[in-house]
């Protein structure tokens, strides 16, 4: 099965793509493209799933990079392939100017995030869930940009497949970590049954984006809890009593 790539005019003309489980090789729960190399999948799969990730950007696997992910607002400048990628910096964006490398987020529900300011030649990935978009990676990213050369003004950043609001379910805990931050950020939040809410992830990720004084921010509005066939979820896999998940790859190259 050949891969599905979601793209978006907003990037053009630097290749990129979100990558969807279809045209991977892993099997049973991680059946597709997974690329997380923190699953319980075979490493040989998802070795192959990311050599194919690397062949549709048209660069070599190594030079496809990806950071140990923790939920962070840390960014690291990207100059050249890991010398040692089994230890990967451990970060939650990427930022690079170098031509030939792709950035590249793992997700399974948070926000991928892709920017570029074409014109520079400067590129970066993020990956925000409600943690890091709260504690500010969006931000943090934008500003790596800039010390790279990018222009705020110029930079066109695209949330990928995320879980949507009428999804994601949370506590009230949740909504008075973000009041506490604002208490305008009370709008991305929705109510639910009994004591729930219902989170806008994307809607708050836009917000920062924008209030970060990008050019243009957009969401290509697919949800990945709803679409099993298209997406991994951690949540659906949760409420599924399934024992892991596969992840998602994002990426974007110069």
């Amino acid at each position: 099965m050949t891969l599905e790539i979601l793209t978006t005019d907003a990037l053009l003309p630097l290749r990129h793509g979100f990558f969807t489980r279809r045209g991977g090789a892993s099997s049973g729960v991680y059946a597709g493209l997974n690329c997380g190399g923190g699953s319980g999948d075979q490493s040989d799969s998802v070795q192959l799933n990311r050599a194919r990730v690397a062949r549709a950007l048209e660069i070599a696997p190594a030079h496809l990079i990806t950071a140990h992910q923790v939920h962070s607002a840390d960014v690291v400048p990207v100059t050249a392939p890991w010398p040692d990628p089994a230890n990967r910096p451990r970060a939650d964006a990427l930022v690079t100017a170098t031509p030939g490398l792709a950035l590249a987020v793992l997700t399974a529900d948070c926000q991928p995030v892709l920017m570029a300011d074409a014109e520079a030649g400067v590129i970066g990935a993020a990956h925000a869930g409600w943690r890091g978009a709260l504690d500010g990676v969006l931000e943090a990213t934008v500003d790596a940009m800039e010390r790279l050369g990018a222009r705020r003004a110029q930079i066109q950043a695209v949330i990928g497949p995320c879980i949507s609001q009428r999804a994601y379910e949370v506590g009230p805990e949740l909504l008075e970590d973000f009041m506490a931050e604002d208490p305008a950020n009370s709008r991305f939040f929705a109510n639910g049954a009994g004591d729930r809410y219902q989170f806008d992830l994307a809607g708050f990720g836009l917000h920062r984006l924008r209030q970060a004084g990008v050019g243009h921010a957009e969401w290509t509005r697919h949800c990945t809890y709803s679409d099993p066939v298209l997406f991994y979820s951690y949540r659906r896999s949760v409420h599924a009593g399934e024992a892991d998940y596969g992840r998602l790859i994002s990426a974007i190259r110069l």
